[in-house]
């Protein structure tokens, strides 16, 4: 299907798909959705916890409140870093531990920008400690991810893996706010 559509048609699907995680509310009602078969088997949670255990330090892993893990795959010592109020641009690739793709802006052939501070919040710890012209590895816990809910092809409590390169920076603009011209008292 994502083949059929246009470029920026598919960005902004994947844009919706990847903003901020689902409401509270939204959460609260997932009882009431169809479950993955998954989201009750104890052995599929077990490999979930147990995959991001195996990530060491040895094998370069940094860790983060909350369990998420990140690597260097290039490292430049770049001094541009975003924060989470900036826009960023960068090439993704993110899938399941089972190897499952599902969603790549290589596959796309463009990259994506989005403001950090809509994405998961995995996203949000991780992307800041990488430069621009860096590529970063991420093992998000669902609870940093998706959690109970999951999320279109992502299952519910599925951790999950990107490898995400920044490629631009975009502080948040508020030029095209206008203010207004007389005093409010």
């Amino acid at each position: 299907v994502m083949a059929l559509l246009s470029k920026p048609v598919a960005a902004a699907l994947v844009a919706a798909f990847l903003l901020a995680p689902l409401s509270a509310q939204a959460q609260e009602g997932a009882s009431e959705a169809v479950a993955d078969p998954r989201a009750q088997d104890s052995v599929w949670h077990a490999e979930q916890q147990i995959y991001l255990l195996g990530l060491t330090a040895e094998d370069g892993w940094h860790f983060v409140d909350g369990g998420l893990r990140w690597r260097w795959l290039t490292y430049r010592a770049s001094d541009r870093k975003p924060t989470v109020a900036d826009r960023v641009t960068v090439h993704y690739e993110g899938r399941l531990l089972d190897g499952t793709v599902f969603d790549s802006s290589y596959a796309r052939g463009e990259p994506a920008t989005f403001p950090l501070g809509r994405l998961v919040k995995g996203w949000q710890l991780a992307v800041p400690q990488m430069g621009v012209g860096e590529v970063i590895e991420i093992a998000i816990p669902a609870d940093l991810a998706y959690g109970p809910v999951g999320r279109g092809p992502i299952p519910a409590n599925a951790t999950l893996v990107f490898k995400v390169e920044l490629i631009g920076i975009e502080p948040v603009s508020y030029t095209h706010l206008t203010l207004p011209t007389k005093r409010i008292v």
